[in-house]
């Protein structure tokens, strides 16, 4: 594999330096996701608090993003059973058709047997089962009726089916929507705090992200080689989005949370991940030590795996970090989350 060096970042008007309080109209406009660090709960100060919400968000972010693709896919499952029921539904009209005739037929020949008036009834099933009901009618007549018997029982089970599924659809929607309410709340408080800050408090935070900044522009990824081609195409391709402004629930092109950012990345690489940072750490193959990383692996952060990026080499994380911040690159030993394992795709 090719060693990897730090690309430019794609657009300038991605790469000016957040001031606090622009990072948090960012925040709240654009709802952005946190992936910070858990702050430490004994320090005290405005920004402390601040990051302390986002942890917050965070966790309520990852709880979102699963709802949401639990929704989705219930979505879809919902559409393709009422499909398959609609189907169904015009072929046992065409059945009906067909016992139709052959009720007109033996009308016309002096009257309509019980069996055919029960099939053309609203519940022949009692009365078909018994098998002496089928004696009177041809070989053909019988096929005919039993088929129309068995797809009518198909349909049922599928509306069933679908009935279900709606309901579990409904409750994945009101779970989505608290974790929704939750994140903004988390966001606003933040943003009010934000807001009563002193001048000392802006300058230092300001002083912060452009630290934070710096170090990402002049991060060395040393030349190291990633472990397979599928995880060196999703590496460049998140690469590409350095600068990009973080939002939470947000997984690309133009901005991305934690997870949306790998989940997007290994798309572009033609692969597809789970969408939370929780699923992601479980799939692929487990890497525990973090001298054992290549670049283009995952790194699974924090003990409630709520946070994931690339190794980018040379002790490097490449990440959408927190409200606020862009993707961007950040020393591991120094970005304040625990390390848990790594993953290797591809």
């Amino acid at each position: 594999m090719a060693s990897h060096r730090r690309p430019k970042q794609p657009n300038p008007a991605y790469t000016g330096i957040l001031t606090a309080t622009a990072a948090a109209a960012v925040a709240v406009s654009a709802s952005p996701a946190s992936a910070d660090p858990l702050p430490d709960p004994n320090k005290k100060g405005v920004q402390a608090q601040v990051d302390r919400l986002y942890e917050e968000a965070t966790q309520a972010t990852e709880k979102y993003n699963g709802a949401k693709e639990k929704a989705d896919k219930l979505q879809e499952q919902v559409d393709n059973l009422q499909d398959a029921a609609a189907r169904q539904q015009s072929a046992l009209n065409d059945l009906r058709a067909q016992l139709g005739s052959v009720a007109a037929a033996q009308y016309r020949d002096g009257g309509i047997d019980p069996t055919v008036q029960l099939a053309l009834s609203a519940g022949p099933e009692t009365y078909l089962e018994k098998a002496s009901a089928l004696d009177r009618l041809t070989v053909r007549q019988s096929g005919t009726l039993r088929e129309y018997l068995a797809q009518q029982r198909t349909l049922q089970q599928q509306r069933t089916e679908a009935t279900q599924k709606l309901e579990d659809l409904r409750k994945t929607r009101t779970e989505l929507a608290d974790h929704k309410k939750t994140i903004q709340g988390k966001l606003a408080k933040a943003q009010r705090l934000l807001n009563a800050m002193t001048a000392e408090e802006r300058a230092k935070a300001a002083a912060e992200e452009q630290r934070a900044s710096r170090a990402s522009e002049r991060a060395g990824l040393g030349s190291q080689a990633s472990a397979s081609q599928r995880g060196a195409a999703a590496f460049q391709a998140a690469q590409s989005r350095v600068g990009m402004p973080y939002a939470w629930g947000a997984d690309g092109p133009n901005s991305f949370d934690c997870s949306g950012l790998t989940s997007w990345a290994f798309r572009q690489a033609g692969i597809s991940l789970p969408r939370t940072s929780q699923q992601q750490a479980n799939v692929g193959t487990r890497i525990n030590a973090l001298g054992d990383l290549r670049p283009g692996d995952l790194i699974i952060m924090r003990s409630d795996l709520s946070h994931v990026g690339f190794y980018a080499g040379n002790g490097q994380i490449l990440h959408a970090p927190k409200p606020g911040a862009q993707v961007r690159y950040e020393a591991i030993a120094t970005s304040g989350m625990p390390f848990m394992w790594g993953v290797r795709i591809g």
